[in-house]
C-alpha cells in the first residue's frame, strides 16, 4: 500500500491542505483587523460564509470578534438561512447588523421594474448605504476564485472607489503575500479571505471541523419545475408557469441566496462526507447549476461587481 491508497496517507494530505488554507484565511482576517479602522464580515449564514466565521472564531475566539457582521437582506431570503444566521451570530456573541433592500424600496434609492423582479441584483445599492452609513473601510466577503470568470480575477485585498464600484483592470499587485491597504478618502476594500478555496476544499473543511450548516444544504423533498436546465423551487415567490409539470424531488442547495433567482440540484447527500464525494464528480460550477440570475448579460456578475455588488 503507497500513499495514493493508503487512506490514513490520503487524509494526511488532505488535512495538510485544509491547514494551508486555514492558516492564509486567519492571517488575512487579523491583517483586516490590523490594518482598517472600520472592517466589517459579510455574513449571509451560507456555507461560506459560516466557514469564514469558523476560521475568524479560531483567530480572534468566540465573543472576541473585532469587527460586526453585516448582512444585506433581499427580504426574500430563505428562512432557514436567516434563522440560522441569527443564531450562530447570538452563539459567537457577534455583533450582527442587518440592512434590508425593502428598507431602500422605503426610501425610493430602489425601483423594481415589476413586483415580481428578482431584487438580488439590487442589494448593491442598499450594500453602498450600509458602507456610508456606518463608513466601512473594508468588507470581507466568502467569495471563491472557482465560483465564476468575474470573480476569479479579484485581488484577495480588492480596490473600491469612491463610488462603490470595481475597476478590474486597475487591481493592485499582490506579490508574496504583501497587500497595499492604501485608501483615499471615502474608498474601501473588499477582502476576499477564501479565494484559494475551492467549492471541494470547504465541504472538506466543513467535515473536518464538523461546522454546523442550515438544513437546507443537505438533501430534503422539494416540490420544484424544470425550466430551462434548473431545478427551480416552487414558492410563493416562484410559482410554476403554465405547462409546467410540479415534481416532487430529493434535491439539496449548493449555495443559498434570493428565494427567487436560487435553485437546488437533484441530491442524496445527507452528510459533508455524502457532498464531498459528491462534489468530486460535478462539472459545472456552483453559481453555473444553480443561479437563474447569473444566465443573462444584464445581470452578469462582472457589471455586478463593477456596479458595487459583493
Amino acid at each position: 500500500m503507497n500513499a495514493r491508497t493508503d487512506p490514513s496517507a490520503l487524509s494526511a494530505l488532505s488535512n495538510r491542505h485544509l491547514d494551508a488554507l486555514e492558516e492564509e484565511t486567519i492571517f488575512i482576517l487579523r491583517e483586516v483587523a490590523a490594518a482598517f479602522e472600520r472592517p466589517t464580515l459579510l455574513f449571509s449564514g451560507g456555507k461560506d460564509s459560516l466557514v469564514m466565521l469558523k476560521c475568524a472564531e479560531k483567530a480572534f475566539g468566540a465573543g472576541r470578534i473585532p469587527y460586526p457582521l453585516l448582512m444585506i437582506d433581499t427580504g426574500h431570503n430563505f428562512t432557514e438561512v436567516t434563522d440560522f444566521r441569527d443564531f450562530r451570530a447570538n452563539e459567537l456573541g457577534a455583533e450582527l447588523i442587518v440592512r434590508s433592500v425593502e428598507d431602500s424600496m422605503a426610501r425610493g434609492t430602489v425601483r423594481l421594474a415589476h413586483p415580481g423582479e428578482s431584487r438580488n441584483v439590487h442589494q448593491s445599492v442598499t450594500l453602498l448605504e450600509a458602507i456610508e452609513e456606518f463608513r466601512f473601510d473594508a468588507l470581507i466577503g466568502g467569495a471563491r476564485r472557482d465560483e465564476e470568470k468575474a470573480r476569479a480575477k479579484e485581488r484577495i485585498f480588492s480596490h473600491r472607489d469612491s463610488f462603490g464600484q470595481w475597476q478590474p483592470k486597475d487591481q493592485r499587485p499582490e506579490l508574496w503575500t504583501l497587500f497595499n491597504h492604501r485608501l483615499q478618502p471615502g474608498e474601501h476594500f473588499r477582502v476576499f479571505p477564501i479565494s484559494n478555496w475551492t467549492e471541494l476544499d470547504v465541504w472538506q473543511y466543513i467535515e473536518r471541523e464538523q461546522i454546523a450548516l442550515p438544513s437546507l444544504y443537505y438533501t430534503h423533498k422539494r416540490d420544484i419545475v424544470e425550466r430551462k436546465g434548473l431545478l427551480v423551487p416552487v414558492t410563493p415567490l416562484t410559482p410554476p408557469r403554465a405547462g409546467e409539470t410540479v415534481e416532487q424531488r430529493d434535491v439539496r442547495f449548493r449555495t443559498v441566496g434570493d428565494v427567487t433567482c436560487t435553485c437546488p440540484v437533484a441530491s442524496l447527500a445527507a452528510t459533508a462526507a455524502d457532498i464531498v464525494l459528491e462534489t468530486l464528480s460535478v462539472d459545472v460550477s456552483e453559481r453555473g447549476a444553480t443561479r437563474m440570475d447569473d444566465k443573462t448579460s444584464d445581470a452578469s456578475m462582472e457589471k455586478r461587481k463593477k456596479d458595487g455588488y459583493f
